[in-house]
């Protein structure tokens, strides 16, 4: 599967989240790819050396998508390849699956697919989640359904913090304090960390306060819960891609649950305002596109994109998607002996995110794939 020839890669090498005044070592003027590795020292005697030019950076990281899913449940495997190779030739080699029903381990053993970390299937209360995703239960039965897919996931688990409560008609928080404490728990003990899926301001506190690691879409942060993620820790991920389908969604909802509808327009409406403090906060901000239930695969350059728009500076928006979404879940970017997964641009990326929607050649495996 691997290419035979050496590849040279010349031209700005951004291998850290500063600029050459800052961090010395940030910044490189070429790499090579031997067996797959990456070397910043040239190989003695290299016969069949392919040149590339170009800005690099490590793959990009989607950390929240959906392999294997669609809007109506699990996907069959070739629609699982299609969707792994859209993520693929958009500059998406590392991606953190946040919960499908289908197994996707197979990918694994494909050295032409992007790298996946996988939460496992998503835990739902019942009849609180959309249909066909999720594990769907009640309270009594958390813990165990918890440590099930901490052991069958890698590394993480995926819950459902909060979701349409057709009583109240209005968003609603799913668990007890007391049920997702012992579940935050049981999965630390087994190594892995928890993140949720909330939309709602009063579901976030209570999760911190039980130990939680991760929030997705985090629309529900206010001046009074961001200080406790900072303090905690708790990393967010915002899925702006995502959030901006809240009108749509709105629209299709407000006959039946006409405050739901208007709640979702009020979290989509201060959405840039969110995040922008979170961020002034101190908050650990990451990219993820919820690809994979209705929006495409191939979108995490826009959901950068979205992050600048939302007034993070262009360095810290790429560092979400790269350099530091990689730190945070343990994998390694442009370092000496790493594996060769990185994104060749036309431009400098850090004056213009947009580039990132069109890579002149993505490396994997140090396997020039796109």
């Amino acid at each position: 599967m691997r290419d035979s020839a050496v590849l040279h890669i010349k031209g700005r090498v951004l291998v850290g989240p500063g600029d050459d005044a800052e961090v010395a070592e940030s910044v490189r003027d070429e790499l090579w790819v031997v067996d797959g590795k990456i070397t910043f020292q040239r190989p003695a005697g290299a016969r069949d050396v392919r040149l590339i030019e170009g800005w690099v950076l490590p793959g990009l990281v989607d950390a929240h998508c959906h392999v294997g899913l669609d809007a109506h449940g699990a996907v069959d495997e070739s629609t699982s390849e299609k969707q792994a190779l859209t993520d693929r030739d958009a500059g998406a080699l590392l991606l953190r699956d946040a919960g499908s029903p289908a197994d996707t381990r197979w990918i694994d053993d494909r050295e032409d697919l992007p790298r996946i970390i996988r939460a496992g299937r998503h835990i739902a209360r019942t009849k609180r989640y959309i249909r066909n995703y999720a594990h769907e239960i009640e309270p009594e039965d958390l813990v165990a359904y918890v440590a099930a897919e901490a052991r069958r996931g890698d590394g993480w688990v995926k819950l459902v913090g909060d979701w349409l409560d057709r009583e109240t008609g209005d968003l609603g928080a799913c668990w007890p304090r007391g049920a997702v404490e012992a579940a935050i728990a049981e999965a630390h003990r087994l190594g892995a960390r928890v993140t949720a899926h909330c939309f709602a301001e009063e579901t976030l506190a209570p999760l911190v306060e039980a130990g939680i690691d991760c929030i997705e879409h985090a629309t529900g942060l206010t001046e009074e819960t961001i200080p406790l993620f900072a303090e905690r820790g708790v990393a967010i991920v915002p899925t702006l891609v995502n959030i901006a389908t809240f009108p749509r969604l709105a629209l299709g909802g407000e006959a039946k649950f006409p405050r739901w509808a208007d709640h979702m327009r009020q979290l989509h409406a201060r959405r840039y305002e969110t995040v922008r403090a979170a961020y002034d906060a101190g908050i650990p901000i990451f990219t993820g596109t919820d690809a994979g239930g209705s929006l495409a695969h191939g979108l995490v350059g826009q959901e950068v994109a979205e992050l600048v728009k939302a007034g993070i500076p262009a360095r810290d928006a790429l560092s979400a998607a790269t350099w530091g979404a990689r730190a945070w879940l343990g994998r390694p970017g442009l370092t000496e002996g790493a594996s060769a997964d990185f994104v060749v641009y036309e431009t400098d990326p850090r004056e213009d995110v947009r580039v990132l929607t069109s890579p002149r050649r993505v490396v994997l495996r140090g396997r020039v794939v796109a």
